[in-house]
């Protein structure tokens, strides 16, 4: 699979490269997990780059990419037969513990969060975290009347027909209690015996098929299921209900969304009070009184999950009380009162039949070793990054050595033996020229990664940054996929994100090239037309600018408003500060470095990018074919929608990322200092600089009891 450093990046180059390369390979772990059923990887190497992720990204924020896989559920809904559905209530990811110290952690961080006392007991639910497909099962007046997949978190498929002929899932909720609406979120799995049953059968039924076509049978052209859960996967996403039917499925519940009333006050109570309604759940649901107790769940799970029918990959624990969970809330895809502790994995040993070298959007060389396929854990891998020329130097491998993998849950997946390093064989040379267009490909002095020096004139540049802008989280602009860019910029008709907008002319041209019609022509052009007028934090985003992520582009845009206004302050700080813009003091830099989560990295890329001739011209041409709004952002109807709040001093009864959190719930920037631009500062016991600063300032100053009444009253009001 990959092999990351096992240690944080020592210098910003290093930590930038490595992020860029995670992004890439969890985007496209997921895109074949959630919405293609066919993994390369395991679930264990899957959970080690996100980890690395963030790693790197807690230690370098400012360095957060604008395809921060930290941001990300799942994976967009591909092409599909299955029409789509928008959950009510979006499907959440968890966030990973692989050691029983971050376990203690976990807990701890509620603690600290909720501002409880060593003494107050924290009771927390475990439960075995089955390996299957997350599924949300809508009833209305207790009958079952949709049937969803999580998808991307927000958008799923409509599996409904599937659903009624797995025989754990009731059509009809029955007992007490059953609200009006209820969706019951839970795992589609299948078992192991299951499994290996179905893969039998689909051989069987290929070599029936070949026979009675005079054929030889070949197996090696049957496709199977790679794992149980990719079986339950494809089985349920079914086009033909009556497939699904034939598939051994099983259900089993672990929690809910979208409900008009939530029947019961804990974690506890309600998984009792769904599965009195006739649904499963897991027999080792428990509730755990303390950490010890945690990790007792854990090592008894654990011990015991060789002899389970069907795979799990680690215990998810739940706060037990509903408010508290309430109050916790989330961060980017995960809830903070839920934490999913996952079990170690395993290492296996195959052959590195060649070494491959493939060219990024930021032109670095990335070496991808190809192997004689393995079953690891259920996975069949078939290839694994090895990350830069310092790494294959390390390791000595070249094509044709036996390397061992290893997939730890507590360290990055990785190549971490050579068995046959001391054959003779020439060692592998790594290339000096990109292997895309030729040109010099060099390492910068204190940088460990090769890159490509033709810029704009590399291809593979050229086509990774258009597939970036066109991306789901820049343009999003529906049909523009990486095989249509890359077809297009063949044809010479897509150089600059600007040619994209320029396709209408081509109509006839593209209607000409194979597999195009009227229709599809049309819708692609339509969906290009929509985007004349963006989102300009996308569109900035989608422009690739190194270190300006989606977040980043937000937080520019809130302050300027507009892209002419943005240039206008990255161009003053290039010219006025030069190199060094800090030493130089100007007000642009400091203006920039003001916004919360603005730091030098990014003033430095913004001036930096509009100081080259080229990224100007670049700019302009969009600029000539896109007319993006003011940027203004979405408000709620409270107090502080659209306010600017600064906490300060001892806060009694939260903690400050809890009431930065309420903040942002409201509408509200929180902020951490205090400036002419503040509307309000909430101050507790021990404020000092900041109270008498909002003094000077006339800003309103209130306390903490005042600060509840205003989050009570947005509540009240349905916020």
């Amino acid at each position: 699979m990959t092999t990351p450093q096992t240690s944080l990046a020592t210098d910003e180059a290093e930590a930038a490269n490595e992020l860029m390369r995670l992004a890439r390979q969890i985007h496209r772990a997921n895109r074949l997990y959630h919405a293609e059923d066919a993994p390369e990887i395991s679930d264990a190497e899957y959970d080690a780059l996100v980890r690395r992720n963030a790693e790197l990204e807690a230690a370098f924020p400012h360095l957060a990419r604008p395809d921060s896989p930290s941001n990300k559920v799942g994976h967009e809904v591909a092409a599909s037969p299955l029409s789509k559905v928008t959950h009510e209530v979006r499907m959440m990811s968890l966030d990973n513990a692989f050691t029983d110290e971050e376990v203690a952690d976990f807990v701890g961080r509620v603690r600290r969060f909720l501002s409880l006392s060593a003494d107050d007991p924290v009771l927390v639910t475990a439960e075995d975290k089955i390996d299957g497909l997350s599924c949300s099962l809508r009833y209305e007046q207790g009958r079952l009347v949709r049937a969803a997949t999580r998808g991307d978190g927000q958008v799923g498929e409509d599996v409904t027909a599937n659903v009624a002929h797995i025989p754990d899932v009731v059509q009809e909720l029955t007992g007490d209690g059953v609200p009006e609406v209820f969706e019951v979120r839970g795992e589609v799995y299948m078992e192991k015996a299951a499994f290996l049953a179905l893969n039998e059968t689909l051989m069987a039924e290929a070599r029936a098929q070949a026979e009675a076509r005079g054929e030889a049978f070949d197996e090696t052209k049957v496709r199977q299921f790679a794992n149980p859960r990719n079986a339950a996967a494809g089985s349920l996403r079914q086009k033909d209900a009556s497939v699904t039917a034939k598939r051994p499925l099983r259900f089993w519940a672990h929690g809910w969304g979208a409900a008009s009333r939530i029947p019961g006050a804990s974690q506890h109570e309600v998984i009792r009070k769904i599965e009195s309604w006739g649904l499963p759940v897991s027999p080792r649901f428990r509730l755990c009184h303390s950490v010890k107790d945690m990790l007792g769940a854990y090592r008894g799970i654990r011990d015991g999950r060789a002899a389970l029918p069907f795979e799990i990959d680690g215990v998810v624990y739940k706060v037990d009380r509903l408010d508290w969970q309430q109050r916790l809330g989330f961060v980017a895809k995960a809830p903070r009162w839920a934490l999913a502790h996952k079990f170690p994995a395993e290492r296996a040993e195959t052959v590195l039949e060649s070494i491959d070298i493939q060219v990024g959007r930021t032109g670095k060389l990335t070496p991808v070793g190809r192997l004689k396929p393995v079953l690891v854990g259920g996975v069949t891998v078939t290839n694994v990054t090895l990350h830069n020329r310092d790494e294959i130097a390390r390791l000595g491998v070249r094509p044709g050595d036996r390397i061992v993998l290893q997939r730890a849950g507590d360290v990055i997946p990785q190549v971490v033996d050579n068995v046959t390093r001391d054959e003779q064989r020439p060692a592998f040379v790594f290339p000096d020229r990109c292997p895309q267009c030729d040109s010099e490909a060099v390492a910068e002095e204190g940088e460990v990664d090769v890159r490509c020096t033709g810029g704009l004139i590399c291809p593979a540049q050229r086509t990774e940054r258009l597939k970036h802008f066109v991306s789901r989280a820049a343009l999003d602009i529906e049909g523009l996929g990486e095989k249509t860019i890359d077809e297009f910029f063949a044809k010479g008709w897509l150089e600059s994100p600007a040619d994209i907008f320029r396709l209408r002319r081509r109509r006839e041209a593209i209607l000409g090239l194979g597999g195009w019609k009227d229709k599809s022509v049309d819708n692609l052009l339509a969906a290009v037309e929509s985007k004349r007028s963006p989102d300009a934090a996308r569109l900035l985003f989608g422009l690739g600018i190194r270190h300006i992520g989606a977040v980043t582009a937000r937080d520019l845009l809130k302050r300027f408003e507009t892209l002419p206004a943005l240039r206008a302050i990255a161009e003053a700080v290039h010219v006025r500060g030069g190199e060094d813009a800090a030493a130089a003091g100007s007000e642009a830099y400091s203006e920039l470095v003001s916004i919360d989560g603005i730091g030098p990295a990014v003033v430095e890329a913004l001036g930096g990018f509009f100081h080259e001739e080229h990224n100007r011209e670049v700019w302009d041409d969009l600029l000539s074919e896109v007319s993006p709004p003011r940027y203004v952002v979405e408000t709620v109807d409270s107090e502080v929608a659209g306010k600017t709040v600064v906490f300060t001093g001892k806060l009694e009864t939260m903690s400050r990322d809890e009431a930065k959190a309420q903040a942002e719930r409201l509408g509200a920037k929180a902020a951490g200092s205090i400036s002419a631009k503040t509307d309000l500062l909430v101050a507790g016991p021990g404020a000092g600089s900041k109270l008498k600063k909002a003094a000077d300032l006339g800003i309103r100053v209130i306390d903490e009891a005042e600060w509840a009444q205003i989050v009570q009253s947005a509540d009240r009001t349905g916020r």
